[in-house]
């Protein structure tokens, strides 16, 4: 499992009801399944994902996030997580409201697109930065968000939301691999992770 789920999965009580916003093949609700013994159900737009989840036994959606959220009841779920996918919303500040009306707690996570490669990247060649972490070409990346861990915090204050935690990362190895960020995360980390509250 990924470095970032890792810790996410720390965050989650044992027994807690789990919705993962973008869940891809589910490897996150699996583990949370089979060690924390959550009651998960993840939405995923790809349909071959999905069936990945199923596979594994999991309760999986095909939909948007965006659309798929408004039919929850409040209140439906201890943790919304959003992994990776706030980049990639178009109506992030509607999504997040969703999140914490559908969930006691959301947990969100993001690369940060103000890491000093992307900089430098951006800075010597001129041209759209290509990281491990965010490989593709302006042209054809999912990413229609460029966020930071600073805009984040900004974001929180602009929409009043709170942020119970958080925590800047660096990985390596396909995501496997990583390690804490304390010194300068805005420039240092390739990603934030933060866990919210209303």
């Amino acid at each position: 499992m990924r470095y970032d789920l890792k810790i996410i999965a720390s965050w989650i009580e044992p027994g807690s009801k789990v919705l993962d916003l973008g869940c891809g093949q589910g490897d996150l609700l699996h583990f949370l399944k089979q060690n924390k013994q959550v009651v998960g159900t993840g939405i995923e737009r790809r349909e071959s994902r999905v069936a990945r989840c199923i596979e594994k036994g999991l309760s999986a959606l095909q939909g948007d996030v965006n659309t798929e959220v408004v039919d929850y009841p409040d209140n439906a779920f201890d943790y919304v997580i959003l992994s990776q996918t706030l980049q990639q919303v178009y109506e992030p500040a509607d999504l997040i409201r969703s999140l914490l009306r559908i969930g006691k707690k959301g947990i969100v996570s993001f690369p940060n697109f103000s890491y000093w490669t992307i900089r430098l990247q951006l800075l010597l060649t001129g041209y759209a930065p290509i990281t491990r972490q965010l490989p593709y070409e302006w042209y054809d990346t999912p990413n229609i968000r460029v966020i930071t861990i600073k805009d984040f915090r900004k974001f929180a204050r602009e929409v009043d939301f709170k942020i119970i935690k958080e925590v800047a990362i660096n990985t390596r190895n396909n995501g496997k691999i990583g390690k804490i960020i304390k010194f300068m995360p805005n420039l240092c980390a390739t990603y934030g992770i933060f866990l919210i509250g209303k």
